[in-house]
This record gives structure tokens, sequence and C-alpha cells, in this order.
């Protein structure tokens, strides 16, 4: 019997109940935080019957071929092209938040480490991460930067229909349209930029990647919102009810 039922065994209301467990998931994260529980282990803990979790909606996860028919749709001959595949490589390969990618700024790519980074990237509730920047998606950048000739400020930058780059930086609207219109071009449903984060989350996993690895490239506080992202809740393709059988 889960430890709520236990809880209510004992006579104690409501409230009480929502309190101890509560109670649970902080000494948890606690714990997890000062490197006394193991991560996986203490996201498998908070997402038990009893603890209680954030209902979230379902998201949309690309598969490999998925991903390599939306990166295929921009012309990259031409100055818009460019930009969207600029765009859509950095969603995929560093999982930007649409808002993060739309301030980013030529100041924040630099090398650390022998290698090129998103520096001291400002997200979410004012977290500061640094992000890797696989090759991929950094030739995606240097192909549009060195077309649209930007050297300092913002790195995407608005475009008028003469081919006429601007000073100002795209807003988080034309990031989500550049997705949405790519993803009708390729037959894929219902996606967003929110959809490619996930998708490179669960990339990185796939390949083997450290959940507390993906926690920071995510800039997640709380590692169990990682294990969500990563769609290892629910698995849709291969249900556990699909094999009721009466």
């Amino acid at each position: 019997m889960e430890y709520r039922a236990q809880l209510i065994d004992q006579g104690l209301s409501a409230s009480t109940i929502n309190v101890r467990l509560s109670a649970i998931r902080k000494l948890v994260c606690e714990a997890r935080d000062n490197n006394l529980l193991d991560p996986v282990e203490s996201a498998r803990i908070l997402t038990v019957p009893g603890v209680p979790t954030r209902g979230v909606r379902l998201g949309n996860w690309l598969t490999r071929e998925e991903a390599k028919r939306l990166l295929a749709v921009p012309d990259r001959g031409s100055l818009i092209g460019k930009r969207a595949f600029a765009i859509l490589s950095v969603l995929v390969y560093c999982a930007l938040r649409r808002d993060e990618l739309a301030r980013l700024e030529m100041r924040h790519i630099q090398k650390r480490e022998g290698r090129w980074v998103i520096a001291d990237l400002v997200g979410k509730r004012g977290r500061v991460r640094t992000i890797p920047i696989p090759d991929a998606a950094k030739d995606a950048l240097d192909d549009w930067l060195a077309a649209a000739g930007i050297q300092s400020g913002f790195l995407c930058r608005q475009l008028l229909r003469s081919g006429l780059v601007l000073g100002q930086r795209i807003s988080s609207w034309t990031v989500w349209k550049t997705v949405v219109t790519a993803a009708k071009a390729a037959g894929i449903n219902h996606l967003g930029p929110h959809d490619l984060r996930r998708s490179s989350a669960k990339f990185c996993r796939k390949a083997g990647g450290d959940i507390e690895q993906i926690q920071k490239l995510l800039g997640h506080e709380d590692i169990s919102t990682t294990v969500l992202y990563l769609g290892t809740k629910q698995d849709i393709r291969q249900a556990v009810n699909d094999r009721i059988a009466l």
C-alpha cells in the first residue's frame, strides 16, 4: 500500500498528508543536491504515487529521421534560408528556449576549454549556464553570420524582403514561425520550438549522455523536470496498455 494510503488509514487530514508528502519531497531533493542520493534514483522517488507532482502536457519528440527532414527544409542558398537553418540547428543541437535564441549575441559565442560554447547565457529565473556548440550547429551559425555580415551584436537579425539585414534582433514569434513553417514542409504535425528542446534532450540521452549533464544543458533547477523532458515517464509508441488482452 502506498504511503498516502497508509496516512489516510491513520486518520490524518488531507492537508496534513500533503504537508508530510511535501516534506519528503524536499528531503529527497536536499539529499540529491548534497550528493547523498543518486539523481536518477531521486527522480524515481519523486515520481512515485503519493508524492505530489505537477501535471504536464504531453510533448512531441522527433525521431532522428524527422530531425534530419526538418533540417533539410531551409533553402541554404538564400539568406533567409541560412537564417532558418541556423535557428533550427541551434534549437536541435543546443536545446535553447526560443526567447534565449532570439536574445543571443555575438559576445555569447566564445571558446572555453578548447571548444566553442554559448557562454554565460542567462535563462529562465535568472539561471546562468554555458552550452557547448556541436560542430554542425557552429557551421550553420558561421554560414549565416558570414552571409549576413554580422560581427557584433545580435546573432539572429530581422530581414527585409529586399535581403537587407537590420540591426534589430528577431522576436520569439519569429523563432516559433520558423520552426512551424519548416515542420509543415517536412510533414511533421504539432511541432513547436519547445519540442525541439525536448528532442535534443532525448537525443543526448539515447547517445549515452549523463542525465545530470543533460540537466545542465537544459538549465533545469530540478532533475525531475529533466526526466519529464526525456519522455521516460510514458512510452506512447510502445504503450503498456497495448499489452492488455481481455
